[in-house]
């Protein structure tokens, strides 16, 4: 008699999705560097709504301006917003800056370690691997943005009380609604975050220097913003991310007017889909 095999296939091995995503989740919230990161920005609300109390107390009037210092003038003694100035201000250089970090550990500093390697080897395909990456940036730029914006909104109801929740425009305003307000702030902050950490994956696709991630994302942050002064450049202003980041203050407008926030968002989007289309093309090269 002739035996005969059968020809199964061998399936391989894979694991879970949700299993590597709290393993990523664990790799980054018990690094000592992001709880210092994530104790530093609960920080800034306090210092900002003490500094303003302070201020006012003393009839010291602030630099006027427009966008975020204008912001901040009005944060004096009114607790709706102080989270907004305070997510306003940081959305300029501070979240960018951690965002960045975060990303930039994400991949190039697996690289530069060689852990990257392995996990480019391993029963993961690399879109899978990418997701991972990507959305333990997310939850992290997340935790930042909800952290400051839950700790400037409790730290102005603790100054200012719950009579101050009043709207740029004279409305006053419920805590529920003002919470709500906070959140979407929040919200569209975090998008803006999730905007920039797609480009720092992208460059950290490409290198083995998280710093090089880091300095690259903030060269670019800075030169935006010095082109969004130059009126000779106005056509290349749409295209610039930080373009619509002062829209942030239309939200304590009564009614919200949605141009410049809908404009924003999907400006963010469509970074975040061009910076993971491009760390992904990287990725599905790399050997390492």
């Amino acid at each position: 008699m002739t035996a005969t095999l059968d020809a199964t296939p061998v399936e391989r091995w894979s694991v879970p999705f949700h299993r590597l995503y709290r393993a990523e989740l664990r790799w980054i919230f018990r690094r000592p560097r992001t709880l210092i990161v994530l104790g530093l920005l609960a920080l800034i609300p306090v210092i900002i709504g003490i500094g303003l109390t302070i201020a006012a107390n003393n009839d010291a009037q602030p630099g006027g301006g427009g966008g975020n210092d204008s912001l901040l003038t009005s944060a004096a003694g009114n607790a709706l917003v102080l989270p907004l100035a305070t997510l306003g201000v940081t959305l300029n250089l501070m979240l960018p800056l951690i965002t960045a970090m975060s990303a930039g550990d994400a991949l190039a500093g697996e690289s530069s370690v060689g852990t990257l390697r392995g996990l480019l080897l391993a029963p993961v395909s690399r879109g899978r691997l990418l997701m991972m990456k990507a959305l333990g940036v997310a939850t992290f730029t997340l935790a930042a943005a909800l952290l400051m914006a839950v700790v400037a909104m409790a730290t102005g109801l603790v100054i200012n009380g719950t009579g101050s929740l009043f709207t740029l425009s004279g409305n006053t305003l419920s805590v529920v609604d003002a919470m709500g307000r906070v959140a979407l702030a929040a919200a569209w902050v975090t998008l803006q975050l999730w905007a920039v950490a797609a480009i720092a994956l992208a460059i950290s696709a490409c290198t083995e220097h998280p710093m090089l991630v880091v300095v690259s994302i903030l060269a670019g942050v800075v030169v935006s913003s010095v082109l969004l002064l130059l009126s000779a450049v106005d056509w290349l202003h749409p295209f610039l991310l930080p373009q619509s980041w002062t829209a942030i203050a239309d939200i304590l407008r009564d009614p919200i007017p949605a141009d410049q926030l809908g404009e924003g968002a999907i400006r963010a989007a469509c970074y975040v889909v061009i910076g993971l289309s491009l760390a992904y093309a990287r990725l599905s090269t790399k050997d390492g």
